[in-house]
């Protein structure tokens, strides 16, 4: 069954069939040609968001759309080192960068064929990269690297892999004829002696296609250096400058984007520009990374200047993962994706202002910002439109937009899984959501975690430490469970991680670990779902125990810290009993505001692992292990297990697991009719309470009247002050 691109079509058409084909000049879904805007100045389009929103998505299938119908790079700017990513099925793949030059060179690879063969750019390109002279790892990389640019310019043919060792002979055997040359006196030719590499590469590429053209440009953009009897050769003067690095560098990368855009501009005559052929089509992945922003920037200075000669209409869609912060791109005009359609002659609308328009001569004014925004409701209704109507729960969307916040790419995987277990002839209800496997037969909660949280050992660590409540507690549990690793805090480098990652902002020492909503829900799952026999010491219910005596031995202010560790090893009794202890008590040590705040807390507890049960269990009988009875103990309908509990201990435990069941992220009173009773069934036991506690009756009664509407509105349960207080 074929997957949808549900983060591209849903809710994403504004962006890919009214802006882009306004700035190409090509419908996005048929062969038709679309008027283009904003004259021949047209802006830089960065989409932003989080993890999943669809960001690769969107160039995934702006990449199907246009391939063949114009020239098209589709480029991830992959962090230096990196291995190569896995190809997109049945789309275009991504070739991975990690820096300006193989940013540019891919560029050329994928042009090249169209707009001719870049008697500029290319040749400063290989007067850029090199290697040492001993280092066979650095020639290997870089003879790839040249083997497809040779390939792609028509220099050389052939696979690529022998290319790269054809082109690693030619300029070793001219490396050694001029260091015998040198050897025995004679003047070598474009090398002064320092670089001996790139001279080689120069004299090899010399033979295959004039440099006269390359060495005059880069020649008038450069003056010699002052006291300088000769001028020297102009692209070992570019490679010199730029293996300097620092100012130099910078330099060079200026020059190199300009000979691209001279290039580019000059491939568009007269004769294009009549025919209104199609510019090229950049789609930047990754652009926050430094050598994606450093691309950004050389090209947003280049079209930011006034009396530039080189004019382009490359149209350019980049991503970034997370906001761009206002005094990162002070001049940016940001649009929502509402605003972008439909777009007439650069305007969104008829007889509004432009959509953008260029204001000033700051780089960032160039830039049109579109952060792409979550899924709604009915985009999720159509993911599932795809399965059996009969199978599944009728507000089943309403539940997984719940669960996913909206999250494109949550949201397809487990509608995927939906439609998958329906083919399958299986209901679905909202509580069985992160229990589906895929297609494939792997886990949801698994497949998720892999595509939001990469780095593994990254993310095992955060699957068991997810479980504390805090940075503290959370090494604490590394340090008892030995995690292993280089860094000396494995909490902390976890959270670095999840900031690196933007996920979330520099984490406080009192705050949770795992701030995201459904990055905690799925990483406390998976946790359950792959928790080892119950008496082993990295189990679910070995960590809980342990963070239990950890907030008892803490302070005495963790006490609800404490019960809820408790009830999520399933002992509930060990809560009941406490609850009931101090409502019941004659002089209460705590205040009302105290008991309601830890009954709340502790009733957020994950549930255990259905079925494993450890030695000495707690409920049920021997061996049985925990099953998930809330809404039946709540109400009312095991009593009998309670008869040594007095009465106002026994609506303590109804109480308790009522809230417990309602702090499902699929307990939803306008969609579970459980969910509804137990609505109703909290306030009457609180109503019960405040009848039997002369001291807290005023506030327990608020409570009984505030905590139903709060928890029908799935808002946090509101508090209230005693008397005095």
């Amino acid at each position: 069954m074929g997957r949808p691109q549900a983060p591209l079509l849903y809710g994403r058409d504004p962006l890919v069939g009214s802006l882009v084909p306004s700035l190409t000049g090509l419908a996005y879904e048929e062969r038709a040609r679309r008027k283009r805007a904003f004259g021949d100045d047209p802006p830089v389009v960065l989409l932003t968001g989080q993890h999943g929103l669809g960001r690769s998505a969107v160039l995934d299938g702006l990449a199907r759309a246009y391939d063949t119908r114009l020239p098209l790079a589709h480029i991830r700017v992959a962090v230096a080192g990196a291995r190569d990513p896995a190809a997109p099925p049945g789309g275009v793949p991504a070739a991975p960068a990690a820096d300006l030059v193989q940013i540019l060179e891919r560029l050329v690879c994928a042009f090249a064929p169209g707009l001719g063969h870049f008697p500029v750019l290319l040749p400063g390109l290989f007067a850029v990269s090199g290697w040492y002279v001993d280092d066979a790892d650095g020639r290997d990389a870089v003879c790839g690297r040249h083997a497809r640019l040779l390939n792609s310019c028509g220099l050389l043919t052939g696979p690529e892999r022998d290319v790269a060792r054809q082109w690693s002979e030619r300029v070793q055997a001219s490396i050694e004829e001029a260091a015998g040359a040198a050897a025995a006196g004679i003047e070598v030719q474009d090398d002064d002696g320092s670089q001996p590499v790139t001279a080689a590469i120069l004299r090899e590429l010399q033979s295959l296609r004039s440099l006269d053209p390359a060495r005059n440009w880069y020649g008038q953009r450069h003056t010699a250096p002052a006291g300088a009897t000769a001028r020297p050769d102009a692209l070992l003067e570019l490679g010199r400058r730029f293996h300097r690095g620092g100012d130099y560098q910078h330099a060079v990368e200026n020059t190199l984007m300009a000979a691209f855009l001279h290039e580019v501009a000059a491939a568009y005559g007269r004769v294009r520009r009549w025919n209104r052929e199609p510019w090229p089509l950049i789609l930047l992945d990754d652009a926050h990374t430094p050598a994606g922003r450093r691309f950004l920037e050389l090209l947003l200075e280049h079209r930011a200047t006034a009396q530039r000669t080189d004019r382009d209409r490359i149209t350019v869609v980049a991503t970034r993962l997370g906001d761009l912060p206002p005094d990162e791109a002070p001049h940016a005009v940001r649009r929502e994706l509402a605003d972008l359609l439909p777009v007439v002659g650069g305007a969104h609308r008829k007889d509004a202002a432009p959509l953008w328009e260029r204001a000033g001569h700051d780089p960032s004014a160039g830039l049109l910002v579109v952060p792409l925004t979550p899924l709604g409701r009915d985009d999720i209704l159509s993911l599932l439109d795809r399965a059996s109507s009969r199978l599944l729960h009728p507000h089943l969307a309403t539940a997984l937009h719940a669960l996913t916040g909206g999250h494109p790419s949550a949201s397809t995987v487990l509608c995927d899984a939906v439609v998958h277990a329906a083919g399958q002839n299986r209901a679905v209800t909202p509580k069985d959501l992160l229990d589906l496997p895929t297609a494939a037969g792997r886990p949801v909660t698994h497949v998720l975690l892999e595509d939001l949280l990469p780095d593994r050992r990254q993310r095992d660590r955060l699957v068991v430490l997810c479980l504390a409540r805090d940075n503290a507690a959370a090494e604490a549990l590394a340090e008892d469970l030995r995690l292993d690793g280089p860094e000396q805090l494995p909490a902390n480098a976890a959270a670095q991680y999840l900031v690196e990652r933007q996920w979330q902002q520099a984490v406080s020492v009192e705050g949770p670990l795992v701030e995201n909503r459904l990055l905690q829900t799925l990483l406390v799952h998976e946790a359950r779902r792959t928790s080892p026999p119950a008496d082993d010491p990295h189990s679910w219910y070995q960590i809980h125990r342990f963070l239990h005596l950890h907030h008892v031995q803490r302070a005495d202010t963790e006490e609800a810290d404490a019960l809820r560790h408790s009830l999520a090893t399933g002992n509930a009794a060990q809560v009941v009993d406490m609850l009931a202890d101090e409502f019941g008590a004659e002089e209460a040590e705590q205040s009302v505001e105290h008991w309601l705040v830890c009954l709340r807390h502790c009733a957020t507890a994950p549930t255990p692992p259905v079925g494993s049960a450890p030695s000495g269990a707690f409920y049920g009988g021997a061996g049985e292990g925990w099953s998930d009875q809330r809404v039946e103990i709540a109400l009312g309908e095991h009593a009998s297990r309670y008869t040594h509990l007095d009465e106002a201990g026994r609506c303590v435990n109804r109480l308790l697991h009522a809230l417990w069941y309602l702090s499902e992220p699929y307990a939803d009173p306008a969609i579970d009719p459980d969910a509804e009773t137990l609505c109703q069934a909290v306030g009457d036991e609180l109503g019960f309470l405040s009848r039997r506690h002369p001291a807290w009756y005023a506030a327990l009664g608020r409570a009984a009247r505030d905590w139903p509407a709060a928890a029908r509105k799935r808002h946090v349960l509101p508090v209230p002050a005693s008397e005095g207080s």
